[in-house]
């Protein structure tokens, strides 16, 4: 098909997302698709012409968007195309979701939960009710838009120039009061959003195994939350933590993919979440057999002795948000079967009758 105008086409600051706005004679519509370009989310956002007086055939799969029924749409003789100049995609925090902006304000709203296949399409202002192409966003626009508004002061915030070091600095801070001395510190970015370090604190005299954190994952809220809960503000900042007695450098190695896998998979942690162990040659040798990873905000069932405990990482908050450690416990291929097939408090009670300890040896 031939005459299709690419009216704005954005990668999301995570690499994770993307979204494409095009323009036939017909019709304007924006697609949200994943880091693969799969189509994940059609939106439909105009008729350029007269609307149908009903739904007929699914024109989509001709490789053109379908045009709304008039029942559907504000402007059922069609409107005008949108100016692309005018039009700009502002990226939630959590990379998962975008919004649409032209002159006119509040073009159209694609959330994270949003997914063509399960029925449930973005919001657009031109639309009336609710279709498979989109649903109306008048009657929500007034709980959306406070989130774009934070988005967008987000974004400029992250582009400041002193937004990373503040995120270092309390998270530095932090784990200064609570874990101890600092030793050394690694960058395990890959050049762009979420930025992220890893800190070593060393054994000391009264805990006999090094202590690696993440430095910065609590500087974005993760994706996916309020696909499952109304309140994300509990559980939408984490760090990630992992007690081990290997070289410090080499165990820090697991962090180069897990420290960022939430955003590029479009995922959130939580604890009792199983992580399949991403087949890494620079980090095999640490692995030992591990397929996966557990992740525990409290591995106390898995220490055996109380010298070994945990230090208390509780107490800090960002943006208002609390900000939770996991723990990282290290499991085998056949465990994460198993916790699959069952649950997590299942495996870790199995765990603990094995004596398995939560520090990586």
């Amino acid at each position: 098909m031939t005459g299709i105008d690419v009216l704005l086409d954005e990668i999301s600051p995570y690499q994770s997302r993307r979204v494409v706005v095009e323009c036939d004679s017909r019709t304007t519509a924006a697609y949200l698709l994943d880091a693969r370009g799969r189509i994940r989310v059609p939106v439909w956002l105009a008729n350029h012409e007269i609307a149908p007086p009903a739904g007929g055939p699914d024109e989509a799969g001709e490789g053109r968007a379908p045009l709304m029924p008039e029942a559907h749409t504000k402007h059922p003789q069609g409107r005008p195309r949108f100016d692309p100049s005018c039009l700009r995609a502002v990226w939630f925090e959590e990379g998962d979701g975008v919004a649409l902006v032209d002159e006119e304000g509040l073009l159209a709203v694609i959330p994270g939960w949003a997914e063509a296949d399960s029925g449930l399409p973005g919001y657009a202002r031109e639309a009336i009710g609710r279709s498979a192409y989109a649903w109306e966003l008048d009657p929500v626009k007034n709980q959306l838009w406070p989130r774009v508004v934070h988005a967008e002061a987000y974004w400029d915030w992250r582009r400041a120039s002193g937004a990373w070091r503040s995120v270092q600095r309390t998270v530095l801070g932090h784990l200064n009061r609570r874990v101890g001395e600092a030793g050394h510190y690694w960058d395990v970015s890959d050049g762009h959003p979420p930025l992220l370090r890893v800190s070593e604190r060393p054994p000391t005299e009264h805990r006999p195994y090094t202590i690696l954190s993440t430095v910065g994952m609590c500087g974005q809220r993760m994706p996916t939350l309020d696909r499952y809960m109304a309140n994300t503000s509990q559980y939408a900042r984490v760090e990630l933590a992992l007690a081990t007695t290997m070289p410090a450098h080499q165990a820090a190695r697991v962090f180069r993919w897990i420290g960022a896998f939430p955003w590029r998979a479009v995922t959130w942690f939580g604890t009792g979440h199983t992580v399949k162990w991403l087949d890494n040659p620079e980090d095999r040798s640490m692995r030992r057999g591990a397929g996966a990873v557990l992740l525990l905000e409290d591995p106390s069932p898995l220490v055996p002795d109380p010298s070994l405990y945990p230090p208390d990482t509780s107490g800090l908050t960002f943006q208002g948000d609390p900000v939770r450690w996991l723990w990282i416990v290290p499991i085998t291929r056949p465990e994460h079967l198993f916790a699959k097939e069952h649950d997590s408090a299942t495996l870790v009670e199995k765990l603990a009758a094995e004596g398995r300890s939560w520090i990586l040896s």
